[in-house]
């Protein structure tokens, strides 16, 4: 391979934003994809393409979406979500783990990374029906996510693809790397593995945008702990941990949340990796507005503690701690239409039934009698004084059960009743690279840059525990990515 100013690992959006932000540069740069073409973009082109970013008001949402007509201004509320916001949310979702720095560098430079992204030519749209519901004539949006990427996460990669061809940028798919090429004091390269045969790729330095280790099963298990090998893989196949494996043998340090990921409820009859035709269609997320229960038919977690964005990332792990590592979400016909999409795709695990008992009797592998006596204790204790309102936290609540429901509690009694079977999907881990918050450059296990090598994306290490805020994943990869690609770079 001929040299090059830099070498990008990954062909997700991380690695796009960094690709471009290096060419924008100056550099002369290469992408390396371990997928085949028709199997590139990682797990970026799993996602339904959400950013969650600060803006002030209807204005910057205006400028990033200059399609909007003035019927959809009309009837919309996008409100604000401002930088505080945007603080408080990492912290109080990482129960103040979030490194700091990392921290500040992701949330004050994601308005403007969206303009950079507009200005290069990403577009988008508000994220209509996931979003925001439509209550006496208005949509308001909830939850500090406001828009997402034209063609959700497939056309952001594609559109990203044609970017990158378009101002030159080289893609080799099917390239494996396999490990970093060092001078002594720097990185210089990398040995990639392409068609059963290994060369070197020369650089002046690196990028590493491969995703994290939730592909691996081996490496999941000993990071995340028995039985993380019963997950489902909710995106590509090749985010195995190659990056962060070839980055620790070279001395690079580890850091964050090793034995935390995001991890959502997905299809339990969900393929073992993501497939492409289905996209993020296995997850199921509209479960603030029902109830889970487990294979005893017992309720284990509060459904509306908040908002879907705040929780969802985290309830995956709840769902595989239970017996057999599977639940049931289960609605009644006033909230059906409330439903996202997802619910509606050909390939879903689900039963319905005109009565609770028959609904019992078809949720495989749960204690009739337990689930029907949990739903007895449940409708019971649902405070019907408070008015039910999908757009905000409505305080509509249940009272004397062992784990209430905090927010949009309605009783379970009107049929026809619909059950979906979940089990953990698991998107990506939290630990990875310790990297320099203003340069995206990798650090060292002596606490020393590295010269020549950089990282962006999942791989990251430091910016979430426990938990995640919805749509900050794209985010973070553009950030870091464009950073990464522009310092990267420099001669």
């Amino acid at each position: 391979m001929n040299d090059f100013d830099v070498i990008v690992v990954g062909g997700g959006n991380a690695a796009f934003c960094a690709a471009l932000s290096a060419r924008e540069a100056g550099g002369k740069v290469l992408m390396l994809e371990r997928a085949p073409k028709e199997l590139s973009g990682g797990n970026s082109r799993f996602t339904a393409g959400a950013f969650r970013f600060a803006y002030e008001g209807m204005q910057d949402i205006l400028e990033l979406c200059p399609e909007l007509n003035r019927e959809q201004i009309d009837i919309t509320d996008f409100g604000t979500y401002t930088t505080d916001q945007f603080f408080d949310d990492m912290y109080r979702l990482t129960r103040f783990r979030t490194e700091p720095n990392l921290c500040e560098t992701l949330v004050k430079n994601s308005r403007e990374t969206m303009a950079w992204m507009l200005k290069h030519g990403i577009r988008f749209m508000p994220i209509y029906g996931r979003q925001a519901f439509k209550v006496e004539g208005r949509f308001k949006f909830w939850g500090g996510l406001t828009l997402e990427s034209w063609g959700g996460g497939p056309g952001l990669v594609d559109r990203e693809t044609e970017l990158a061809q378009k101002a030159g940028i080289e893609i080799c798919y099917g390239a494996r790397a396999v490990s970093l090429i060092t001078d002594r004091q720097c990185v210089i390269g990398l040995n990639v593995r392409k068609g059963g045969q290994t060369e070197e790729a020369r650089s002046r330095s690196v990028v590493l945008a491969s995703g994290g280790f939730e592909s691996s099963t081996e490496w999941r298990t000993r990071y995340l702990g028995p039985g993380w090998e019963m997950a489902k893989v909710r995106g590509t196949s090749f985010n195995t941990g190659d990056g962060i494996r070839m980055a620790l043998d070279i001395g690079a340090s580890p850091f964050g949340n090793w034995s935390g990921c995001h991890a959502v409820g997905w299809d339990y009859n969900a393929p073992e990796f993501g497939d492409l035709s289905v996209g993020d269609g296995f997850q199921k997320h509209s479960y603030p507005f029902g109830i889970m229960v487990n294979a005893e038919g017992r309720r284990f977690v509060d459904e509306g503690a908040d908002f879907r964005n705040y929780t969802y990332a985290k309830y995956g792990r709840v769902v595989l701690e239970q017996p057999d590592q599977f639940a049931w979400q289960v609605f009644d016909q006033k909230v059906i239409h409330l439903l996202r999409d997802e619910y509606r795709i050909r390939r879903v695990s689900k039963v319905t039934a005109s009565n609770l008992d028959e609904l019992a009797d078809k949720m495989e592998g749960v204690d009739k009698q337990g689930f029907l006596d949990e739903i007895s204790l449940y409708n019971a204790a649902v405070n019907a004084r408070v008015k039910f309102n999908p757009n905000v936290k409505d305080g509509r609540c249940t009272g004397g059960l062992s784990i209430n429901k905090t927010n949009w509690a309605n009783t379970i009694d009107e049929g026809p009743f619909e059950a979906y079977h979940i089990t953990c999907g698991i998107t990506f881990t939290f630990g990875g690279l310790r990297v320099d918050p203003k340069s995206s450059q990798v650090i060292s296990d002596d606490l020393e840059p590295i010269p020549g090598l950089y990282a962006a994306g999942e791989l990251v290490g430091g910016l979430f525990y426990f938990n995640y805020p919805g749509g900050t994943g794209l985010m973070s990869g553009s950030v870091f990515g464009r950073q990464a690609g522009t310092h990267a770079a420099k001669p």
